[in-house]
């Protein structure tokens, strides 16, 4: 054998050893983890927001996060003010949202952050001629068993489970 080609061959083994020893670890350890979502649940509220659970325990099987899509219409009834047992992170795709927190609004605009610490009051709005569509995140997770149910919770019914 050429002594030129040893050491990729070398490497070429060894990488390949590992990776299937990482690989046959990680099947074993995430046995029930779906790596993708497009949704776990729908629930909708009068006045036409929409929240879409993309990740939570039924697909993580673990509550250290939750990721949500939320859009809110031009005209829905404002969610009442309220509070989280979570850190709340809105990040806004598309319109402009009212992001009030305890009484000071802030608005944020597509590719803008807003937090929202446990217990701190918070109301969202949209300012927008079109719909706001968020990505919220809660660390830790389940907050939306908490805050969005059981069913009819502050109005959100499933409307896809």
């Amino acid at each position: 054998m050429n002594r030129s080609r040893r050491p990729v061959t070398m490497c070429a083994l060894i990488w390949s050893a590992l990776l299937s020893s990482v690989v046959g670890v990680s099947a074993q350890q995430d046995e029930g983890y779906a790596r993708s979502s497009a949704g776990t649940r729908m629930l909708a509220r009068e006045g036409g927001a929409s929240l879409k659970m993309l990740l939570d325990w039924t697909n993580l099987q673990s509550d250290e996060i939750e990721i949500a899509e939320i859009i809110i219409p031009v005209g829905a009834t404002p969610s009442p003010t309220h509070q989280h047992g979570s850190m709340e992170i809105f990040y806004v795709v598309e319109g402009v949202l009212g992001h009030v927190v305890n009484g000071e609004e802030h608005r944020l605009e597509p590719g803008m952050v807003g937090v929202v610490k446990p217990g701190d009051e918070v109301l969202h709005l949209v300012l927008s001629e079109g719909p706001v569509k968020t990505v919220v995140i809660w660390v830790p997770g389940g907050e939306s068993d908490r805050r969005y149910g059981p069913p009819d919770a502050d109005g959100w019914t499933p409307i896809r489970d």
